[in-house]
């Protein structure tokens, strides 16, 4: 029978010494293997285990609940974002009325590129928005994410090396394992209506596109919000606000040189 992967995350009540190894041997002795083990934000530790039998996740979450040290907080097949909380010792928070939007401050780069680089390794047809005021990280995020992917990107509009708009892609360029990156500013400010038309075509590939300034986007095209998948929110700190005139001025300054990986 394969081996499963489960999520196993508690509380600690009462830190005592030699806590972690009882409940290290306690898996030992119940033939479930740690495969990942790391402390998750304010007092909590978060583990993948792995096992043959489910009736063993049962026996472990009725043993853990008679221990008065900690509290079991999750015991459930691994999420992304458990596998993400593992890795990195803290968890992504999502938008408390949207839950399909979730915020980053710049501290968090490297988690956000994790984030990222996850979903543009699932196939198919993704619509991810992103936004943030200027020289945040956004682009540099984006393209960082996909080296982890091992995808090709694309600008089909970006102010990354100064302005560029494409009307026309090559054929090896209509691929479903690239990844397309849109800014909408530039293509709201300076695109034609060759632009608009790749675009769309763009938008009709089963493949992952990325649209930084979403919000200027849905104002330009026939797209809503309710058509991108995720929403991803960049922030210098966590009591930035995200505002859009001067991120337009910045964006449409057409003496802008050369824009450089700044994270």
């Amino acid at each position: 029978m394969e081996k499963k992967e489960w999520y196993l995350e508690y509380e600690i009540q009462y830190n005592r010494p030699g806590l972690l190894g009882d409940i290290s041997s306690l898996l030992g002795m119940m033939a479930i293997n740690i495969v990942t083990i790391n402390g998750v934000e304010n007092s909590h530790r978060g583990m993948l285990l792995l096992c043959k039998d489910e009736e063993q996740i049962t026996r472990l979450r009725s043993i853990l609940n008679t221990m008065d040290t900690i509290k079991v907080t999750k015991l459930r097949r691994p999420k992304l974002r458990d596998r993400l909380a593992v890795r990195h010792g803290r968890y992504i928070h999502s938008d408390v009325d949207d839950r399909k939007t979730f915020r980053f401050n710049r501290e968090d780069l490297g988690l956000l590129v994790d984030f990222m680089a996850e979903l543009f390794m699932k196939d198919g047809h993704k619509l991810i928005g992103i936004r943030g005021m200027p020289r945040v990280g956004k682009t540099e995020s984006v393209v960082a994410a996909s080296v982890c992917a091992n995808k090709r990107w694309l600008f089909v509009s970006s102010t990354l090396l100064k302005q560029t708009v494409r009307n026309q892609l090559i054929d090896e360029e209509y691929n479903e394992d690239n990844l397309y990156i849109i800014d909408g500013i530039v293509s709201a400010k300076r695109a034609n209506e060759k632009h608009w038309q790749l675009v769309r075509e763009i938008m009709r590939l089963p493949a992952t596109k990325v649209i930084e300034h979403p919000d200027i986007f849905v104002q330009e095209t026939e797209y809503t919000m309710d058509d991108f998948d995720y929403i991803i929110e960049l922030r210098n700190n966590e009591d930035e606000e995200i505002t859009y005139e001067p991120v337009e001025k910045q964006e449409m300054s057409m003496n802008e040189g050369f824009s450089m990986f700044d994270f």
